[in-house]
């Protein structure tokens, strides 16, 4: 959500949502496909053939030109939608989890999904009004009234639960989807969700990185259902856990193929540190601020724009994830926070103690 600067982005001159499939290793192509939001522009769909047909990492936001799309782009390189035999999935956001669900019920392929997503799946599928109810809830907490009853007016999400279903398998950590030409290791990577995962590739050199590590800008951090307890320290420390495993050619789910997975996980890390840097500075020596006054403190996006010009939505992401970075300086000991009165009011640790000498 946040801007990061440029990443270590491969490809030069070259829009990556052409749409144009692009072989990026042996039998591995990445198809871009529509998707129906200005920031990001199209979601980037792996097709990886195998002698049985294909296996599609993550599928697109289920609308008739991703679909379209990804048909034409598989004709491309000679297959069809028929020929998908599996699509595994790096988390339930609908850009990614939508349309393998619509296609299944027509080809009739497989899921696979990472088992920590199952809390969030539930909840799309049983109880879809929880979410407005519940990030309602969460903008009031973080100082933004004014901005709740805008959402809660508005609806923006349009949640409608017939779009998810169950995944037919679930993936846990550590576990290998066995293909006929490669072997995908399965990394639970939280943050951007509790139950997202990565799918590496160790021989072949790739990692598929879903929405952990994208190599123009960072996933939003805290914008989750149900809330974790501390979702920027899950994501930064799914980070540094990457930096353990071989390096590898970064696979995004948005954006150009990059060269270096360790590369822009460096990046992202000194990233958030500027960015918890900047947050302390506007919480530091106040009387008590909310995560909406520490994000109209800061900019947002590589624009660098100011909170006031983001949409509702976006607005929302950007609190959510103001308030995900102070969560992580009250864990460190660096802010306190009084949740008391039902918004919760962040400040430093000397500002706290004159208060309570005061």
């Amino acid at each position: 959500m946040n801007g990061s600067g440029e990443g270590n982005g491969r490809q030069s001159g070259t829009d990556w949502t052409d749409t144009q499939p692009e072989l990026v290793a042996p039998g591995v192509h990445r198809i871009p496909v529509p998707f129906p939001m200005d920031g990001l522009r199209a979601v980037n769909v792996y097709a990886i053939e195998a002698a049985d047909g294909i296996t599609l990492i993550d599928a697109g936001w289920v609308m008739t030109e991703a679909h379209n799309q990804l048909s034409n782009g598989l004709a491309t390189i000679g297959f069809d939608l028929g020929d998908v035999r599996q699509c595994v999935v790096t988390h339930t956001h609908r850009d990614h989890y939508t349309l393998a669900v619509a296609l299944r019920r027509l080809f009739g392929f497989k899921i696979a999904l990472g088992l920590l997503e199952r809390p969030a799946l539930d909840i799309l599928i049983n109880r879809p009004f929880d979410i407005a109810i519940q990030q309602i809830h969460e903008l009031v907490r973080c100082g933004a009234r004014e901005l709740a009853e805008e959402v809660d007016a508005s609806h923006p999400l349009h949640l409608d639960p017939e779009h998810w279903d169950w995944p037919d398998t679930w993936l846990a950590d550590g576990e290998i989807v066995e293909l006929s030409s490669r072997r995908l290791r399965v990394q639970h990577t939280p943050g951007h969700t509790q139950g997202h995962v990565m799918f590496a590739d160790d021989a072949g050199g790739l990692v598929f990185t879903g929405d952990h590590v994208l190599p123009h800008i960072t996933p939003s951090i805290g914008y989750e259902f149900p809330v974790p307890r501390l979702p920027l320290g899950d994501y930064l420390s799914s980070l540094r856990h990457l930096l353990t495993s071989p390096d590898a050619v970064l696979l995004p789910a948005h954006g150009p193929v990059g060269a270096s997975v360790h590369a822009r996980v460096r990046q992202l890390i000194v990233h958030h540190a500027q960015r918890l840097d900047a947050t302390f500075a506007c919480a530091e020596d106040s009387d008590g601020v909310t995560a909406f006054d520490v994000a109209s403190q800061l900019s947002w996006t590589r624009r660098r724009r100011d909170l006031s010009e983001l949409d509702p939505f976006n607005k929302m992401l950007a609190i959510f994830e103001t308030a995900a970075h102070l969560d992580v300086l009250v864990n460190d000991d660096t802010l306190t926070v009084d949740r008391s009165q039902g918004v919760d009011l962040y400040r430093g640790v000397s500002a706290a103690s004159a208060g309570t000498r005061r």
